[in-house]
């Protein structure tokens, strides 16, 4: 069962995490998202624990736990639906459409000039 974990201090690591969620079972896997540009957390990660009784488990327990002075914030995490999946590629294409447009308008308008 993979589990979002949210409203972590930016300080924490992967390894604290996994840890603290070996309490309750085995850890499959382990992911703090970072910023790319900064290279510290954003705040939150995923844990993915295979067997659904201790990743409840570790829900029940650490939902609402202070590590590091802030209350984090644990759930099961859900997946994407398609109509997400398909509502964000709809913007992306409509931008890109806006932003070829805007830019043949651009260069229309300097080879006008006789350019």
């Amino acid at each position: 069962m993979k589990l979002l974990i949210r409203n972590l201090a930016r300080i924490t690591t992967e390894a604290e995490i996994r840890s603290l969620f070996e309490t309750y079972g085995k850890v499959q896997s382990c992911n703090l998202v970072m910023d790319e540009k900064s290279g510290q957390s954003k705040g939150f990660g995923f844990i993915e624990m295979p067997k659904p009784g201790e990743a409840k488990a570790a829900i029940k327990n650490l939902n609402g736990k202070e590590i590091a002075e802030t209350k984090i914030r644990v759930k099961k995490a859900e997946a994407k639906s398609e109509s997400d999946k398909n509502e964000i590629s709809n913007n992306d294409n409509s931008k890109a459409n806006r932003t070829i447009k805007e830019t043949e308008k651009t260069f229309q308008g300097w080879k006008s000039k006789g350019h």
